[in-house]
């Protein structure tokens, strides 16, 4: 990690956020910053600089409903990065709760809604650390901005440009990783049948208890003469 990267992680952090056009009408500015600060190679600058011109010159609708696509509709690209770990499992609230409390004592207020696994905020959250502090942290995130970075190149989108300059902030290498093809979103969220048994997919939808299944086993083997009976 270079010696100052505070300025480059809240970039990249804006670059990753909706694409509003009050992001848009500022990329000259972030752009002038990174390119200040030179924590990035000169690739992934001119990357970054390719991308900001895309999302400049681009139709704003489309670039509005282009995000939404890319990173709300599959677990894959999401940039919550708990859905890669814990998916909707119990073990995610209290990770979640760690992780607003770290920011907190850290003096980061997130917006109301805004939950702390968001990329955005944790590349702003590592923004306000000292430099080997950052890099340590980020890096524990590296194998899932990896797999993000995957499934954004398999798509052929843009952000996986910014993806790739965080990974690079970590110090660890960019690379392509297997994609795990996301679940269709009707399978996902699907209601087991009304007095059907149990589902066969484990919970039906998030909150949901979970079932218990009921398998056939293979017949156990007569017992060995001596064996405790």
């Amino acid at each position: 990690m270079k010696p100052t990267t505070h300025i480059t992680l809240r970039v990249l952090a804006r670059l990753l956020a909706y694409p509003t056009p009050d992001l848009r009408a500022a990329l000259p500015e972030l752009l002038i910053a990174l390119r200040r600060e030179k924590a990035l190679s000169g690739q992934r600058i001119e990357e970054l600089v390719a991308f900001a011109r895309l999302l400049a010159t681009s139709d704003p609708y489309e670039t509005e409903a282009r995000y939404v696509d890319t990173f709300d509709r599959g677990r894959a690209t999401s940039l919550h990065l708990f859905e890669h770990v814990h998916g909707d499992s119990r073990e995610r609230g209290p990770a979640l709760a760690d992780l607003q409390q770290t920011y907190e004592r850290a003096g980061l207020l997130l917006e109301p809604g805004e939950l702390p696994d968001y990329l955005p905020a944790v590349l702003e959250f590592a923004s306000m650390q000292p430099v080997r502090i950052a890099r340590d942290f980020l890096g524990e995130t590296a194998h899932i901005l990896n797999a993000i970075f995957s499934a954004l190149l398999e798509r052929q989108s843009p952000y996986a440009a910014v993806i790739a300059a965080a990974l690079e902030l970590t110090g660890q290498r960019v690379q392509a990783v297997p994609v795990t093809p996301d679940e269709a979103i009707d399978e996902a969220w699907a209601e087991p049948p009304a007095f059907d048994g149990c589902s066969t997919r484990g919970q039906a939808k998030p909150d949901a208890p979970q079932p218990i299944h009921i398998v056939r086993t293979k017949p156990q083997a007569p017992a060995s003469q001596g064996a405790v009976q």
